[in-house]
């Protein structure tokens, strides 16, 4: 129970040049190096060469900057997991939602970097974003999910197909 307790405490944290909101997240990553912390943000000021980076190390298609930022700028919610060590740090997981402001979210773009995967970060990091929007009172969160992630979420408690709804796509010619 510690590491949840950790997870969902609420310190902040102060990184070079700006004061971070953030719940700090410790002893889950295996790293030698004590002077390593894992943290989250929802400031939507990242780095937008940063957040390809990232998307890269994941194989992810790219896509316009402009746009992206836009997506950014138009989302509910933006969630960064950050990893400092020392005064530097690096972004190391993203995700996203949009939402009606009301009752329904969609959890977009949830990339967390490979060298940190497997340690139950991507965990981490969804347990974040659903508690940032449950304390919005958006009771309907649905999601996106590529084949070879549908397991991690159904671990996460989502279920495909839902009362036997199902989604409908319009894509232009």
């Amino acid at each position: 129970m510690g590491f949840w307790k950790s997870f969902f405490s609420s310190p902040d944290t102060v990184l070079p040049q700006k004061q971070y909101e953030g719940d700090i997240l410790e002893g889950t990553i295996n790293r030698t190096d004590s002077n390593t912390r894992i943290f989250f943000s929802t400031d939507r000021e990242v780095d937008l060469y940063d957040l390809e980076e990232l998307c890269d190390a994941v194989g992810w298609s790219r896509r316009p900057l402009r746009k992206v930022k836009k997506a950014i700028q138009h989302s509910f919610l933006v969630a960064c997991m950050w990893q400092q060590r020392g005064s530097s740090r690096r972004l190391i997981g993203f995700a996203r939602a949009t939402s009606d402001h009301a009752f329904n979210a969609t959890i977009w773009d949830v990339v967390v970097h490979p060298d940190f995967q497997n340690q139950g970060l991507g965990k981490a990091l969804m347990k974040y974003m659903i508690k940032k929007l449950r304390n919005e009172d958006i009771s309907n969160i649905t999601l996106f999910a590529d084949p070879q992630v549908v397991n991690f979420y159904r671990r996460m408690g989502f279920m495909p197909d839902p009362e036997g709804i199902k989604g409908m796509f319009w894509y232009p010619d």
